[in-house]
């Protein structure tokens, strides 16, 4: 389950600031690598900061396997991803800022984004990996 960021309540408690650690099935639909799908849950290990203007900081790190068929020469491949992962909140969203409403920060776009933008363009087996590497 990805739990959400109550900003009224930590603002009344002048506790701005807050980590987060779970874990969660991502979406098969992000994958477009033929053959190839989640092996693990993702795990996620957030901190955020809210300011005075209401905005919220949130940055952290995210893991997660991919596991397949190799997209060059179809052996079985897995891949351990790890990706740096940041956004911004604001009740009035403004060019690159994610929204939220009623004092809550739901990340779950913000989740699937940043998956989204760490998975490879394709999933190569070891060989296949290190052919490509010389």
């Amino acid at each position: 389950m990805i739990p959400r960021i109550d900003v009224r309540n930590a603002v009344a408690r002048k506790n701005f600031t807050g980590e987060l650690e779970f874990a969660f099935e991502a979406e098969q639909d992000l994958i477009d690598i033929p053959y190839v799908e989640f092996s693990s849950p993702v795990t996620a290990a957030l901190r955020y900061e809210i300011f005075a203007d209401d905005k919220a900081e949130v940055t952290g790190k995210l893991s997660f396997s991919l596991k397949g068929l190799c997209s060059r020469c179809l052996a079985e491949a897995e891949k351990e991803i790890v990706c740096g992962a940041e956004g911004t909140f604001a009740p009035v969203p403004k060019d690159e800022e994610y929204g939220y409403s009623n004092g809550f920060i739901d990340l779950r776009e913000f989740l699937r984004d940043s998956v989204m933008f760490a998975l490879p363009p394709r999933l190569l087996c070891g060989t296949c990996a290190e052919e490509e590497s010389e």
